[in-house]
């Protein structure tokens, strides 16, 4: 457009401002890399403290309350985190900055309610079929799910507004504060598994102590805000951002949500079934959990660990795809996958061919003896399914920006069920290797079914 005399128009300030997550996708993943390694490696250390503190069936059990805890968590809340990150980023991204959190925070309350309703039922069942009488881990279980709601709906806000800065600082307060009470164990001031446990309980609420801070520094921005929300609701585009406007109604979010639900089951059960079908079968052999179950769980560290560690990349990657999505620029959405994907590569590589040079010394020194051999090629099997996992998650968030989310889900829930049927069967005869051979081949299958998806048209 030209002015009377023939000059070119200043452009507005909203036009000058880059778009929301341009150029920003590279820089914010390593602010969250930073933070969430060091939530790594703290939560490695919670489990490693806990390892040498406790006597093999006391940490058997604080294994199974972690593994059930986190199983919950990711079925349960992380649907709504991610929900929030793609819907907010999109709609940054298309101009509108005013967002609806009825839908999600009805969906989330909905979800914590039914499991308090269930736990309160089965409390018999948990309580002595599982933590062997304990009554303190029951209630760290309950109190810790139900205050997880709270910190994974301000993980979805804060990712979706792009504040992984923010993010990074609550992921960290919660494995540091969780790590004092292992620590506490460690030099005298504590005993015992309740102790340990119940840092599973606080960490959530200390981890809310950022979300004053993100609100203050929302307020500081309202300005400049309300100003390219306006700007963007002026001209042609008017009616298609009207109609995004209103896109998350209650059938879409909650049909999102339940997609990746059976997203986040099955790649819980990946992680955690091979730990709950060898704590199941130990008690049936035994009558009360053994060493078993906590030595399966500190193989599957392995795989555990990294994806902890790259959760800055996946969490990071789905609002940028999102917004690319949005603006319609597949060379730059194939790139971010591409270049994810083969970092993911590099470092499965390194990680597999350390343990299969030292990893038995590695995972001995660091997690203390529990009476079972650490084998080398099986520690290097794992690696190499981590690798494939951690790809599956990349492809995973491009199904989600993409919309595709249910075929994603069937995905995920094929590669879940050849799991457990490889490690309930009896076709290896030590329950250590089936674990490990079923988790590698599992996750290979899950990242061909996904990658069919990514280049599905």
């Amino acid at each position: 457009m030209a002015t009377p005399t023939g000059t070119a128009a200043p452009p507005s300030p909203a036009a000058s401002r880059p778009e929301p997550g341009v150029g920003s996708y590279a820089s914010s993943a390593r602010i969250l890399s930073i933070g969430i390694a060091s939530t790594g490696i703290f939560t490695f250390l919670y489990l490693a403290l806990a390892s040498h503190d406790l006597n093999p069936p006391s940490y058997s059990r604080i294994s199974l309350c972690w593994a059930i805890m986190f199983v919950v968590l990711s079925v349960i809340y992380r649907p709504i985190e991610q929900l929030l990150s793609r819907t907010i980023a999109d709609r940054r991204a298309r101009g509108i900055h005013d967002h609806a959190l009825r839908v999600p925070a009805a969906i989330q309350t909905g979800f914590a309610l039914l499991f308090l309703v269930v736990a309160l039922a089965l409390r018999p069942q948990i309580e002595n079929g599982m933590f062997d009488g304990s009554s303190a881990l029951y209630w760290i279980l309950v109190v810790g799910v139900l205050a997880y709601a709270a910190s994974y709906f301000a993980r979805g806000w804060l990712a979706g507004h792009e504040r992984f800065d923010l993010y990074g600082g609550l992921v960290f307060l919660e494995s540091t504060s969780r790590f004092l009470f292992a620590l506490a164990v460690a030099v005298g001031i504590g005993s015992g598994q309740a102790v340990v446990g119940l840092g599973m309980a606080v960490a959530p609420f200390v981890s809310l102590a950022v979300i004053p801070l993100a609100f203050s520094r929302m307020r500081t921005r309202a300005p400049a805000t309300v100003e390219i929300a306006d700007a963007a609701r002026e001209g042609p585009a008017h009616a298609q951002l009207e109609e995004a406007a209103t896109d998350l109604t209650l059938r879409r979010g909650t049909g999102f949500a339940v997609a990746v639900v059976g997203i986040m089951f099955a790649e819980q059960t990946l992680l955690n079934a091979g730990v709950l079908i060898v704590a199941a079968t130990s008690a049936t052999v035994a009558g009360l959990i053994t060493g078993l179950t906590g030595f399966v769980f500190n193989v599957m560290l392995i795989a555990r660990a990294p994806l902890q560690l790259f959760q800055a990349i996946q969490t990071s990657i789905l609002p940028h795809l999102a917004g690319l999505q949005a603006r319609e620029n597949p060379g730059e959405f194939h790139r971010a996958i591409r270049v994810t994907v083969l970092a993911i590569a590099a470092f499965a590589g390194a990680v597999s061919l350390g343990l299969l040079l030292i990893g038995p010394a590695v995972m001995t020194a660091l997690l203390g003896n529990k009476g079972y051999h650490y084998a080398r090629l099986g520690l290097a099997v794992v690696g190499l399914g981590m690798g494939f996992h951690l790809v599956s998650g990349t492809l995973n968030q491009a199904a989600l920006a993409r919309g595709r989310a249910a075929i994603a889900a069937v995905g995920w829930l094929v590669a879940a069920a050849l799991f457990v049927l490889l490690v309930a069967t009896h076709a290896i005869s030590n329950e250590v290797t089936r674990v490990e051979v079923g988790y590698f081949t599992s996750t290979v299958v899950l990242a061909g079914l996904l990658w069919a998806v990514y280049r599905r048209r």
